[in-house]
């Protein structure tokens, strides 16, 4: 048997594109499994830890699959109190990235660069040495989401699969209660998006789900499914 690592297949964009448009047909599952099959185990996934519902179905797939949560410093405690159920009912392969104490408060001292310098950057760290991730991005969570792709290939290069792209808030909704998932206990609270505790605010019946995230400013996405 060959020590030598195989590299990971060079698709060119296109054919990212064409799969992409083939995984419209596929159940989430088969997804991660073609994932799984690509790149494993040079690839991990991201958790917001909202609900467990991605990690629930990927280590189905693959049970050591590789879940990164970053740890800004800013999290609700009910966040950090759902990574650790989940952690535990799944025996998860967890990766926290821990985000170093500043001085000044940064979501206070540069709003505007803060989720780039503690997310982003957390996040490139994790993803160094890996050929792909998963997310459970999903078109319908907002209008800047409506044209995700399944899959693609992100600023660093790396090929991003989100395999929850087409499901709908009742499709969540349903799997949750058909498979008793793991829910961050905010989003019975009036937090269908859950992000940092200074920056996410309730949102009311009739707003949109991302409503609460940097209430009142322009911004509408912290940059992880923007690099």
């Amino acid at each position: 048997m060959s020590l030598v690592e195989s590299a990971p297949v060079d698709y060119t964009d296109q054919e990212l594109a064409e799969i992409s448009h083939e995984f419209e047909r596929l159940p989430a599952s088969k997804i991660i499994q073609w994932a799984v099959d690509q790149y494993s185990p040079h690839l991990a996934m991201t958790a917001s830890m909202t609900d467990a519902v991605l990690i629930d179905l990927a280590t189905k797939v693959d049970p050591g699959v590789e879940v990164i949560f970053i740890d800004t410093g800013y999290h609700f405690p009910e966040t950090l109190a759902t990574v650790e159920e989940v952690r535990r009912h799944y025996g998860l392969n967890l990766r926290m990235m821990t985000v170093a104490r500043q001085e000044e408060e940064l979501w206070q001292a540069d709003p505007e660069n803060c989720c780039s310098a503690v997310k982003v950057g957390q996040l490139d760290r994790a993803l160094a040495g890996k050929w792909a991730w998963m997310s459970g991005l999903r078109r319908g969570e907002a209008a800047t989401r409506a044209g995700a792709p399944i899959v693609s290939r992100d600023l660093r290069g790396l090929i991003k699969i989100s395999p929850l792209a087409t499901w709908t808030d009742e499709d969540v909704d349903d799997y949750i209660a058909d498979h008793d998932i793991i829910v961050n206990p905010l989003t019975k609270q009036g937090y269908p998006s859950i992000g940092c505790m200074p920056c996410t605010s309730p949102v009311a019946e009739g707003e949109d789900p991302r409503a609460g995230r940097w209430r009142g400013k322009d911004k509408t996405e912290c940059g992880l499914h923007l690099a």
